[in-house]
């Protein structure tokens, strides 16, 4: 079954990146939804189904952590699988993210290693 995602990233190229990213990865992909910032990224998920949502960290209005904390808190997608794609080298803010229930990846990224977070935080490959 095809997969929904929204793409939550204050910058048009890297939201670009990832969407490509994402095109090429072999996964089976029904609509993908971009947001510039958590705002329009809540309003975007509680307008369309998603069954994966892509978080950047530092956004204007709305921050990838405040976005992350919300999503958590509603009955109706605490257990979206979620990945933080952000510059963040932070350990904490790191392991907060863990925490949470999220995958992280680093910016810059390969399409290999988008790719792997994916499939791990989709449940599809062990992360041990």
């Amino acid at each position: 079954m095809a997969m929904n995602i929204l793409v939550v990233d204050d910058s048009a190229v890297m939201r670009s990146m990832i969407i490509k990213t994402i095109k090429l990865s072999g996964l089976e992909i029904g609509k993908i939804h971009e947001a510039g910032n958590g705002e329009e990224g809540l309003q975007t998920l509680s307008d369309n189904w998603v069954d994966l949502l892509f978080i950047d960290v530092n956004m204007p209005i709305m921050d990838g952590m405040e976005m992350l904390d919300r999503v958590r808190g509603k009955q109706e997608t605490r257990d979206l699988p979620i990945l933080i794609v952000s510059t963040e080298s932070n350990e904490q803010r790191i392991r907060t993210i863990d925490e949470k229930r999220a995958g992280f990846v680093h910016k810059p990224f390969t399409p290999e290693m988008l790719r792997e977070k994916i499939e791990e935080v989709l449940g599809l490959v062990d992360k041990t």
